[in-house]
């Protein structure tokens, strides 16, 4: 199987070198049009990148670098640069989605969002620390293969995402710097998740502010820009907040199979406020369905994703949108994760507020259908999350629990499914058993916590169509992951965020006076079920070709045989849900890898 170095890397990247004599052999083998230097003048910052996604500064010895969308101008990271002391409240402050980049008087400062959408990875090579935003560019690491087992579970729980897919790269913890000094290197935190103590009434405008300026950072150099109206509050809010910009907005609508589906009427009713905006609505026929055309990617990834399971419905309509010039794609991705909250926050409010807390977990209870049982040995469970960790690594083969069990528990138990084997198992419930140990959660109770990882799992899914979708020629944002937002969002209370009475009330109430109210008054989402049974029974022969050349079954991991039957019959009861993306999503990863180096060797 080739390493990642084999392959090459023709796709936008960066790597940070330290001011030290050695790096200069590793910047030579990086080979990249373009390059950045320390005040010594050695190399600092290289890969390759557009003209308009980058700004370096520099102040005496000392250079600031912003990667990615950020307003800050060469000017602001002068006066940075300046005193760079204030590095941490300047990263802090800065809206968009970003890295930053410095090289403070020979040491370099590396970081990326707390979202986890901007990552940073390193590796020691030739005897230094160096960086990247991307894990496939750090040199000719060999495939760990215990962490690739890993990746079958469904989910994959916290903190075991933070493993790389290649052994000796690490990931640097969202939230967390990297701090390079040539030989050496250490993490410093500088971001928290707020403590969620504001009301809701002195919260909107916080987040409405967030919201307006998350999006200005995307339409403010004008032109015209695309985004996702799919009819739900989310991608509602974004193409308003859009169409306020001087930018030229044209707004996208994908209809369904389902003919209860209500997208297009609720697209088609917020469009009708928005006169000055093109709001297309693609043809039925064309709907890209989930499962399709897996055996043709060929994106460089740097590790596993689920997000292969929609990929071309992520860029089928990327011509259409190009063909009317717009230069970006907004999406709603994330109002789901950060206009919601987890309800795992009963869990402590029971103990705090329990008449209120009990009134309104009855209330969900019914909205959710949550057997009762279950619902109160969740309540009642007190174990630690390494505890909890250790307990769900000797379960990986049980049965599903209740969803009420995840909601209000830690989180979802992940689980191993039959075509997984003894071996993989048995490295999948090492590490579980492993990262148990010295596992902390993200945050001080199970609702924190709760709201967290999902941030942070979708951010996984996303960064990687940033990727794909920049490398077919448009790229997509998706402003509600912004950590400016996130933080406005998170501030609020939690019995104010998720409630059983109301449909995101963050959202709702911040977008009032800019959403017309009844836009605002959807309370549900499509959930696009029956594009993927469709594209089960379609691309079914697609399937068995992908097992048959499995390469996950070639490394011991599956059951060729058990996923080929599985493929013929895909009417299967126990496909319904999503128990085969993340097989798929390694499988094709590991094929991808492949393709990578067939490109490089025709270079």
């Amino acid at each position: 199987m080739p390493d990642q170095a084999s392959r090459g890397h023709g796709e936008s990247h960066f790597v940070v070198l330290p001011d030290h004599e050695a790096a200069l052999a590793v910047a030579r083998r990086i080979n990249a049009p373009g390059t950045f230097t320390h005040a010594s003048g050695r190399p600092w910052l290289v890969g390759r990148w557009r003209d308009d996604e980058i700004t370096v500064a520099a102040a005496g010895d000392v250079r600031l670098a912003v990667i990615g969308w950020c307003p800050a101008g060469a000017a602001e990271l002068e006066r940075v640069a300046r005193d760079p002391s204030g590095i941490d409240d300047f990263a802090r402050r800065l809206p968009g989605s970003f890295h930053l980049v410095a090289s403070l008087g020979g040491r370099c400062r590396v970081q990326g969002t707390a979202s986890g959408l901007r990552l940073v990875f390193h590796r020691r090579i030739d005897g230094v620390v160096v960086a990247a935003d991307r894990a496939d560019v750090l040199g000719d690491a060999p495939i760990d293969e215990r962490a690739l087992a890993v990746r079958l579970l469904f989910p994959t729980p916290h903190p075991l995402l933070e493993r790389t897919m290649w052994r000796g790269v690490e990931c640097v913890p969202p939230g967390s710097a990297l701090v390079i000094d040539g030989e050496r290197a250490r993490l410093t935190r500088w971001w928290r998740a707020p403590e969620p103590v504001r009301g809701l009434a002195e919260s909107v405008e916080q987040v409405k502010d967030a919201l307006i300026t998350a999006v200005d950072v995307r339409t403010r150099q004008g032109g015209a820009v695309a985004c996702d109206l799919s009819g739900g509050l989310d991608s509602t809010s974004i193409t308003f907040l859009a169409a306020r910009s001087d930018a030229r907005i044209v707004a996208s609508t994908w209809p369904s199979l389902d003919p209860l589906d209500e997208d297009v009427a609720w697209a088609r009713r917020a469009a009708a406020h928005l006169p000055q905006v093109d709001h297309v609505v693609w043809p039925a026929e064309r709907i890209p369905l989930v499962y399709e055309n897996l055996l043709g990617i060929d994106d460089p990834m740097d590790e596993p994703t689920i997000g292969v399971m929609d990929r071309q419905r992520l860029l089928e309509d990327l011509k259409g949108l190009a063909d009317k010039g717009c230069r970006v794609r907004l999406t709603g991705i994330g109002g789901d994760h950060v206009a919601w909250c987890s309800e795992a926050h009963y869990h402590s409010l029971l103990r705090r507020r329990p008449l209120f807390a009990i009134r309104q977990l009855r209330a969900f209870r019914a909205l959710f259908h949550w057997p009762l049982r279950p619902m109160i040995a969740a309540l009642a469970d007190s174990r630690s999350y390494g505890a909890w960790l250790a307990d769900e690594a000797e379960k990986l083969r049980a049965p599903r629990d209740p969803n009420v069990t995840g909601t209000l528990g830690w989180a979802t138990g992940p689980r191993l499914f039959d075509w997984v084997t003894p071996e993989a198992h048995d490295l999948a419930r090492d590490a579980l058993r492993e990262a148990a140990t010295t596992a902390e959660p993200l945050g001080r109770t199970r609702g924190v916590h709760g709201d967290l990882e999902p941030i942070l799992s979708c951010s996984r899914i996303i960064r990687q169509w940033e990727q794909m979708s920049a490398r077919a020629g448009l790229p997509i944002q998706s402003p509600f992951l912004d950590d400016r937002v996130i933080e406005a969002c998170l501030a609020v209370r939690p019995e104010e965020r998720v409630t059983p009475w109301h449909y995101k009330p963050v959202l709702t109430e911040a977008m009032r006076g800019i959403v017309p109210d009844e836009c605002l008054a959807r309370t549900n989402k499509a959930q696009a079920s029956l594009e993927a049974s469709a594209g089960l029974r379609r691309h079914r022969g697609d399937l068995v070709e992908l097992w048959e050349g499995s390469k996950l079954a070639d490394l011991g991991l599956v059951d060729r045989r058990r996923l080929t039957e599985l493929a013929l019959r895909p009417d299967t009861p126990e496909l319904r849900s999503a128990i085969l993306y993340s097989t798929i999503g390694c499988e094709v990863w590991l094929r991808s890898l492949d393709k990578g180096a067939e490109h490089a060797a025709a270079r």
